[in-house]
């Protein structure tokens, strides 16, 4: 194939990493006096990547000899992943300056287009090496952002965790790609799924199989490997908490359907088991854990749990239906997260410092009730409560379970999904019934309410029209893995 067109492949990549760079160096000289300008660039930078994608970046095929895939599947999810990165810078400069005193540094939006760049290279692996390389130049960028503020206790400790933690990932799912790599001959999915298929060496395949799995439950914060979640997501900037609620989330979930249906396919029966048991523990686990969280960042981290293991029903459906479904919810997930964590920004008291008790929204709906409206919107949403988006999205990865006959595993899901239930209204509950508290201060950034403004529009019903669209987009993603 040509060289150049190969590298027309990977440009949104290459857009990102160039870009990425180049504002490095800006911010190396022009300091502190240059984030105003090194964040609008990035912005900029994620729009050409996304324009990148409209090329032969979503043409299907391969490039690089079966490292790189740049087919409609990754360039969904790479847009899913530009959309949540770019919100994450805009959000960022009035947060910084009224919580540290300081300004932002210009690094914070180079991390974020060096791990965007990073979740783009995972979403379109076609081998075990180059999905090891983009993940770590995720995580990297990732540890760094957790402990942003190095002043802050809370976020150096959520760095460290987060680093820690991540560092042991990395070594088990190294350990599964070894065997893999192993008990195959080859680093390349499609010779791996040939190896399963042959069922030859099939022990050593599997256990190969689980500990990949696990690294990947680990990115996804899937039940048992979530317990930096909660943690990191307090501890975090509460736009980096916004980043990792989203952007990763969309990344690790692509990565995990493209290797069990590309590399592992033919080993359907063996890693459906783990899924489904992944998927329900984190449903149970994170809906469990979160009813008894007095603070909301530690709520929507459990929230976040709760809602991967949702994906994941879509995930073990397996086939275009179930692909199509993770695709689907992970498209609306990202929306209501963002919409929820930039009502969090707005949670400040007299002096400007950050709030985060669930107490303090208590009646909200009489001191800020534009912003009461919009969070009872994210939280109905999030309970899947119609005629709310999010009833739609949980409704496909149920049906697509129940079309692939896992009719049980679609019922006790389903059921599961109404602990959930319990802890989102009554955040609505607070915000409505209960005496008011202090109100937050009324001066919203007009960057951040006009964000807050379209994400509760296209979460309530007057986002329907979009519904017909997001599912001819995703179907038209997940044809492109079979």
């Amino acid at each position: 194939m040509n060289y150049s067109l190969q590298l027309m492949m990977a440009l949104p990549e290459l857009v990102l990493s160039v870009g990425a760079i180049a504002l490095m160096l800006v911010a190396a000289w022009g300091g502190h006096q240059s984030t105003k300008l090194v964040s609008w660039a990035s912005i900029a930078v994620l729009i050409g990547a996304g324009v990148a994608l409209a090329g032969p970046a979503s043409a299907g095929g391969e490039a690089f000899g079966g490292l790189y895939r740049p087919d409609m599947f990754a360039a969904f999810s790479k847009a899913l992943i530009f959309l949540a990165a770019g919100v994450s810078i805009l959000i960022a400069p009035r947060f910084f300056q009224q919580t540290s005193g300081d300004d932002l540094r210009p690094e914070y939006p180079v991390l974020i287009l060096l791990s965007a760049a990073g979740m783009g290279m995972m979403v379109s692996a076609g081998d075990l090496m180059s999905l090891y390389v983009g993940l770590e130049l995720m995580s990297l960028a990732s540890y760094i952002l957790a402990s942003f503020m190095r002043r802050d206790t809370r976020s150096a400790e959520a760095g460290l965790k987060y680093f820690v933690l991540g560092a042991l990932a990395s070594g088990i799912l190294l350990y599964g790609i070894s065997l893999v790599y192993g008990f195959s001959g080859t680093t390349l999915f499609s010779g791996i799924a040939d190896a399963y298929a042959s069922g030859d060496q099939k022990t050593g395949l599997l256990f190969g199989l689980v500990f990949v799995f696990a690294g990947l439950a680990f990115k996804m914060s899937a039940v048992p490997f979530h317990m930096w979640t909660p943690d990191v997501y307090e501890g975090a900037p509460t736009p980096v908490t916004a980043f990792f609620a989203s952007a990763p989330k969309v990344a690790a979930m692509a990565l995990a359907t493209r290797v069990a249906i590309d590399a592992m396919g033919p080993a359907i029966a063996d890693w459906r088991q783990i899924v489904i048991f992944a998927s329900l523990a984190s449903i149970v686990f994170g809906s469990v854990a979160a009813i008894r969280q007095s603070n909301i960042k530690r709520l929507l981290a459990y929230s976040s749990i709760a809602n991967v293991g949702f994906a994941l029903v879509g995930l073990a459906a397996g086939g275009e239906a179930g692909v199509s479904s993770v695709l689907y919810y992970m498209a609306i997930y990202v929306v209501m997260t963002v919409g929820s964590f930039l009502i969090v920004l707005q949670m400040r008291d007299a002096e400007g410092r950050p709030v985060e008790t669930i107490d303090s929204l208590a009646g909200m709906s009489r001191t800020r009730p534009g912003l009461a409206v919009a969070m009872a919107i994210f939280m109905f949403s999030l309970a899947g409560i119609p005629p709310l988006l999010g009833f739609f999205s949980k409704l496909q990865v149920f049906l697509a379970a129940v079309h692939a006959g896992l009719y049980v595993f679609a019922a006790v899901a389903a059921a599961a999904s109404t602990i959930g239930a319990y802890y989102y209204l009554r955040v609505v509950k607070v915000m409505y019934f209960d005496e008011p508290a202090p109100a937050f201060p009324g001066r919203t950034d007009p960057i951040e309410g006009a964000l807050l403004v379209l994400s509760a529009v296209v979460i309530s019903p007057l986002g329907w029209p979009l519904l017909g669209y997001l599912e001819v987009w995703t179907g038209a993603a997940a044809k492109a893995l079979f």
